[in-house]
């Protein structure tokens, strides 16, 4: 066994990257868990693990957003707010609040599939986290959601429905079963997650925004209320801000175990693993005493070997690796397979080839949580003047560096950057040959995501540029990126082959 598996404690985060609202479910001696994926494609990733700590990657659940129509260009905080994992009936179910459009669902026999496609399970703006409960006591079916004040001018409050037991409607209109507005203190109420344990229906919600709020409880006797509620998590004197929304599980010995996200900037939200216990009134106790723990006794669980969701890739085969999301819906032809290793992606004209953030055909993931170096190598597979390919930073301002083809016919490494306000990207550093149109392209990220930029075209790497702060979304942290692409125009454009895509720890 490896020192880390002998070691009888964990350090969190257990997730160490943007795997934002997470909940998670026990089947058997597996334990998953899922998050929001926004508007990235595949959608609502699905993970594994035996016990708690380590976790990886094992599919998606959605493979393309809908309407299809509505995701064919980036929407970064859109599409899939908030899922919600359960097992029901022999059956994964998944719920999650589309802000736009209302409340989905799929549901699948086995974890990887086939899911059904998503089936619209209530209609309407701002319908937000969503969580059913099947009760296995009465047969009675719950689904409880909160409020975007964004889309329906409302937020700080939970409503409640009963659902059939199917779970594909609802039975009646709704009713506010937690009105935060009437708790003294508390503000932005979101996040439910609904279940029944020793006789009480029990509500674990967030509330106080993602940056400084605590994580609550509420309990009734009856499903509609009245609820009562306690601050169960909050960041006290640690440095785990705003302790937030997540997913309470036990394990086959009992114990139990919650996981939640701390919001970190440009990385995005990342996952707390906290024990939890039940105090002498019956109420939750997470953490050290309402305290966000760094390190813990590991759970009552055997021990397993390290593990964590992939990122490295030499595409096999012209395949990319699961941990590989497209900005938007991906058309055919983005990507082509063949018979080596190696990433080769079409060169796709776009006339908003000038702003990273407008397209949809860029491959990206999670942005690493801890210091580290990202390698790619590149070659530039193109004739058309204007093709161009790179690795990029991506968030609401971006950088990428790579390679470009000139009007003379020559490639030229080439470095540009955007900034939150800009709608057009510009130089961050002088062109360059680059001979034989390849090149190792190298970001060096350190801490609070300030990324040095360098490339080799032959002689060793050298620095391009200045640092750069990498930059999030509204709701989603910053994000690694392949891109290919060409200026608006007739005719097929050429390629580029990405190859050893590597992010190693400083």
């Amino acid at each position: 066994m490896s020192a880390e598996q002998t070691d009888p404690t964990y350090r969190n985060p257990v997730l160490n990257a943007d795997w934002s609202d997470p909940d998670v479910i026990r089947v058997g001696d597996d334990f998953y868990l899922t998050a929001s994926s926004f508007g990235r494609v595949p959608g609502l990733p699905l993970l594994h693990s035996r016990d708690l700590v380590n976790w990886t990657l094992v599919g998606h659940a959605l493979q393309r957003l809908e309407p299809e129509a509505e995701f064919a260009a980036p929407r970064h905080d859109c599409g899939v707010w908030a899922p919600s994992l359960r097992y029901h009936d022999d059956r994964f179910w998944i719920f999650w609040g589309d802000p736009d459009q209302g409340v989905f669902q799929v549901n699948a026999p086995g974890i990887r599939g086939p899911w059904t496609r998503p089936h619209l399970v209530k209609a309407g703006k701002g319908l937000i986290d969503p969580c059913p409960l099947w009760d296995e006591e009465t047969g009675e079916a719950y689904l409880v959601h909160a409020w975007a004040k964004s889309r329906s001018g409302t937020k700080n409050r939970l409503t409640g429905h009963r659902m059939h037991p199917h779970g594909t409607e609802l039975l009646d209109e709704g009713k506010v079963i937690v009105d935060a507005d009437r708790i003294p203190g508390w503000f932005t109420l979101e996040g439910p997650k609904l279940y029944k344990h020793d006789g009480w229906f029990w509500i674990l919600a967030p509330a106080g925004g993602v940056e400084t709020g605590w994580q609550g409880a509420f309990r009734s006797r009856e499903f509609f209320g009245p609820y009562e509620e306690k601050v169960v998590l909050e960041q006290k004197d640690t440095d785990v801000n705003g302790p937030h929304q997540g997913g309470w599980v036990r394990t086959p010995s009992g114990e139990d175990w919650f996981l939640h996200f701390q919001q970190r900037g440009a990385y995005g939200r990342v996952v707390h693993l906290q024990p939890m216990r039940w105090d002498t009134d019956g109420w939750p106790v997470l953490g050290d005493d309402g305290a966000p723990v760094t390190r813990h006794r590991r759970p009552d669980l055997p021990p397993q070997p390290p593990a964590a969701p992939a990122t490295d890739d030499d595409f096999p085969g012209g395949r990319h690796g699961r941990q590989w999301q497209w900005t938007a819906n991906p058309r055919d032809g983005w990507a082509t397979q063949h018979s080596a290793d190696g990433l080769r992606l079409t060169c796709v004209r776009s006339a908003d080839a000038h702003d990273l953030r407008k397209l949809p055909n860029v491959l990206t993931q999670r942005l690493p949580g801890t210091p580290c170096t990202v390698e790619v190598e590149l070659r530039l597979d193109s004739e058309e003047p204007g093709a161009r390919a790179g690795l990029a930073v991506l968030g609401d301002a971006y950088r990428w560096i790579g390679l470009q083809r000139g009007t003379d016919g020559t490639v030229h490494l080439v470095h540009r950057f955007a900034e939150a306000v800009a709608d057009h990207e510009r130089d961050a550093d002088h062109p360059r040959p680059a001979p034989g149109g390849r090149a190792r392209l190298r970001v060096e990220i350190g801490a609070g995501a300030r990324c040095r930029f360098s490339y080799d075209t032959g002689d060793g790497f050298r620095p391009s540029g200045q640092v750069f702060a990498a930059t999030p979304w509204r709701w989603v942290g910053a994000l690694l990126g392949l891109v290919a692409l060409a200026p608006a125009g007739q005719g097929h454009a050429g390629a580029a082959t990405f190859t050893r895509f590597r992010i190693s720890a400083s």
